[in-house]
């Protein structure tokens, strides 16, 4: 199994769900592709993958999360 993603989306601080989360798959996805949905943490190291179809979301360079 290769380490490189499948795809890698960069997201901004305003894409982030609650507690710096992001879901897979989202809005731009195709539906025949999906897969049940998961959160993913973005927020603590600035990316993270999905376990089902590995696209790596990653925030934006710069991007700042606010803390709550």
């Amino acid at each position: 199994m290769s380490s490189e993603p499948k795809a890698v989306v960069e997201v901004t601080a305003k894409d982030l769900q609650g507690e710096g989360v992001v879901f897979c798959p989202n809005p731009k996805m195709t539906l025949w592709s999906g897969h049940p949905r998961v959160f993913i943490d973005v927020a603590t190291t600035g990316e993270g993958r999905c376990p089902y179809c590995g696209t790596a979301y990653r925030l934006k360079a710069g991007e700042q999360v606010p803390s709550h």
